[in-house]
Protein backbone atom coordinates (compact mmCIF):
# COMPACT_ATOMS: atom_id res chain seq x y z
CA UNK A 1 0.00 0.00 0.00
CA UNK A 2 1.14 3.51 -0.78
CA UNK A 3 2.06 5.89 2.02
CA UNK A 4 -0.70 8.37 1.03
CA UNK A 5 -4.18 7.35 -0.07
CA UNK A 6 -7.46 9.21 -0.46
CA UNK A 7 -11.18 8.64 -0.88
CA UNK A 8 -13.87 11.08 -2.06
CA UNK A 9 -17.52 10.55 -1.15
CA UNK A 10 -20.21 12.67 -2.81
CA UNK A 11 -22.48 13.37 0.16
CA UNK A 12 -25.20 14.84 -2.08
CA UNK A 13 -25.69 11.49 -3.81
CA UNK A 14 -24.33 9.20 -1.11
CA UNK A 15 -22.02 7.59 -3.67
CA UNK A 16 -18.29 7.52 -4.33
CA UNK A 17 -17.00 10.37 -6.49
CA UNK A 18 -15.29 8.66 -9.43
CA UNK A 19 -12.94 10.34 -11.85
CA UNK A 20 -11.67 13.23 -9.71
CA UNK A 21 -8.11 14.15 -10.65
CA UNK A 22 -5.81 14.54 -7.65
CA UNK A 23 -2.37 16.13 -7.53
CA UNK A 24 -0.01 15.29 -4.64
CA UNK A 25 2.55 18.05 -4.00
CA UNK A 26 5.50 18.60 -1.72
CA UNK A 27 5.92 21.61 0.51
CA UNK A 28 7.69 23.48 -2.30
CA UNK A 29 4.87 22.78 -4.77
CA UNK A 30 6.78 20.04 -6.57
CA UNK A 31 4.74 17.22 -8.06
CA UNK A 32 5.12 13.95 -6.17
CA UNK A 33 2.32 12.01 -7.85
CA UNK A 34 -1.04 12.39 -9.54
CA UNK A 35 -3.97 10.15 -10.19
CA UNK A 36 -7.75 9.98 -10.38
CA UNK A 37 -10.33 8.42 -8.11
CA UNK A 38 -11.57 5.01 -9.22
CA UNK A 39 -15.19 3.80 -9.37
CA UNK A 40 -15.12 3.47 -5.57
CA UNK A 41 -13.93 7.08 -5.22
CA UNK A 42 -10.47 5.95 -4.08
CA UNK A 43 -6.85 6.36 -5.00
CA UNK A 44 -5.06 3.44 -3.42
CA UNK A 45 -1.57 4.21 -4.71
CA UNK A 46 -0.51 7.85 -4.55
CA UNK A 47 3.16 8.52 -4.17
CA UNK A 48 6.20 6.78 -2.76
CA UNK A 49 6.49 4.33 0.11
CA UNK A 50 8.49 6.80 2.23
CA UNK A 51 8.47 10.58 2.56
CA UNK A 52 10.49 13.11 4.48
CA UNK A 53 8.65 14.72 7.41
CA UNK A 54 7.00 17.95 6.35
CA UNK A 55 3.88 19.60 4.97
CA UNK A 56 2.29 18.16 1.84
CA UNK A 57 -0.78 19.02 -0.26
CA UNK A 58 -3.47 17.11 -2.07
CA UNK A 59 -5.27 19.16 -4.71
CA UNK A 60 -8.60 17.76 -5.91
CA UNK A 61 -10.05 18.94 -9.25
CA UNK A 62 -13.61 19.10 -7.93
CA UNK A 63 -14.72 21.51 -10.67
CA UNK A 64 -14.49 18.82 -13.33
CA UNK A 65 -16.65 16.56 -11.17
CA UNK A 66 -19.18 19.15 -9.95
CA UNK A 67 -19.45 21.05 -13.25
CA UNK A 68 -18.66 24.53 -14.57
CA UNK A 69 -20.72 26.31 -11.90
CA UNK A 70 -18.94 24.54 -9.03
CA UNK A 71 -18.64 26.75 -5.96
CA UNK A 72 -15.38 24.96 -5.09
CA UNK A 73 -13.56 24.39 -8.40
CA UNK A 74 -10.76 22.73 -6.47
CA UNK A 75 -10.11 21.58 -2.94
CA UNK A 76 -6.61 21.86 -1.51
CA UNK A 77 -5.78 20.01 1.67
CA UNK A 78 -2.47 20.68 3.40
CA UNK A 79 -1.37 18.10 5.96
CA UNK A 80 1.73 17.32 7.96
CA UNK A 81 3.63 14.06 7.85
CA UNK A 82 5.69 13.45 10.97
CA UNK A 83 6.44 9.77 10.45
CA UNK A 84 7.46 9.36 6.81
CA UNK A 85 7.01 5.59 6.93
CA UNK A 86 3.41 5.34 8.25
CA UNK A 87 0.25 5.28 6.15
CA UNK A 88 -1.74 8.53 5.80
CA UNK A 89 -5.31 8.34 4.50
CA UNK A 90 -6.93 11.68 3.64
CA UNK A 91 -10.66 11.30 2.86
CA UNK A 92 -12.90 14.06 1.50
CA UNK A 93 -16.64 14.39 1.96
CA UNK A 94 -17.87 16.55 -0.92
CA UNK A 95 -21.13 18.29 -1.76
CA UNK A 96 -21.93 21.16 -4.14
CA UNK A 97 -21.46 23.85 -1.46
CA UNK A 98 -19.31 22.21 1.22
CA UNK A 99 -16.51 19.79 1.87
CA UNK A 100 -14.83 18.31 4.93
CA UNK A 101 -11.85 16.11 5.60
CA UNK A 102 -10.16 14.22 8.41
CA UNK A 103 -7.29 11.82 8.97
CA UNK A 104 -8.64 8.42 8.07
CA UNK A 105 -7.23 4.99 8.69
Amino acid sequence: MSLVTTHVLDTATGKPAAGIAVRFEGQDGSLIAEGATDDDGRIRDLGPDTLDPGVYRLIFDTGSYLGPEAFFPDVTIAFRIVDGTSHHHVPVLLSPFAYSTYRGS
